[in-house]
């Protein structure tokens, strides 16, 4: 069995690291260089570096960050944001990347998926997919630009179809429970686990170390990804991975 993954995400925006709630009322939290390297210290499995207004403000990934970033740090490095073409890819891959997630761009033009993956390999390509519930008909749905577009796309059925088209892994937000720190959409992680047989990363929703714990063991994700509960300092990651080592999750 693989061993679960624990990773924390850096959303970026003008060379900072931000958060906020669903997605909005984003405060900054501090310079991405420096909080890697703590993560690293700490014991983070990889990081997810995620230019969050690169595709709305519709310009390329921010290479200089990454590659301080990527200097600093030797876990894997997942990045994305305002990628729309394998050159993008390549630029960012050669720029101390090891994977690169598409999200928007991947929902305006399915065959990108493939491109990269065939390209760089499967393993190189992360599909990140924001997912909201439909209030009136209770459907996952997708969201693109940063959680500010809906789609007609139901997450399943484009994860699916991601998956088919090339993806290695899939990173998969809830943004109903993003930054709300009552815990992961275990539910929906469930039934997208028995759907797709590749490593599916959940987000959305971490607050405490029973979270993690609730997930890995009702789910078959890979890894669980979290922001504010670590930047904030909340919670350490070595301090939830003894935890997990302790209800009998397998971690690194």
């Amino acid at each position: 069995m693989l061993a679960k993954r624990i990773i924390p995400c850096l959303d970026v925006d003008n060379g900072k690291v931000k958060k906020g709630i669903n997605f909005v009322n984003l405060i900054d939290v501090g310079d991405p260089v420096a909080i890697a390297a703590a993560y690293e210290k700490q014991g983070a499995d990889e990081l997810v570096f995620l230019d969050i207004t690169a595709t709305n403000e519709q310009r390329h990934t921010m290479r200089d960050v990454v590659s301080a970033v990527s200097k600093e740090v030797f876990m894997p490095l997942t990045v994305g944001g305002g990628i729309s073409s394998v050159a993008d890819m390549r630029a960012l891959l050669q720029a101390g990347a090891d994977k690169i997630s598409l999200n928007s761009a991947a929902v305006a033009n399915p065959k990108l998926i493939s491109q990269g993956a065939q390209t760089f390999g499967n393993q190189c390509i992360v599909v990140a997919i924001d997912i909201k519930t439909d209030l009136k008909t209770g459907e996952k749905i997708v969201y693109t630009h940063g959680g500010q577009q809906r789609t007609d796309l139901e997450a399943l059925s484009w994860a699916k179809k991601a998956v088919a088209l090339g993806a290695g892994e899939l990173l998969v937000t809830s943004m109903d429970h993003d930054g709300t720190k009552k815990g992961f959409d275990v539910e929906f992680y469930q039934k997208l686990t028995e759907l797709v047989k590749v490593p599916v990363i959940a987000s959305g929703g971490a607050g405490t170390k029973k979270d993690f714990a609730d997930v890995f063991l009702k789910s078959n994700v890979t890894g669980a990804l979290a922001a504010s509960v670590f930047h904030f300092g909340t919670l350490k990651i070595d301090e939830v991975k003894e935890y997990l080592s302790q209800k009998g999750v397998n971690v690194r």
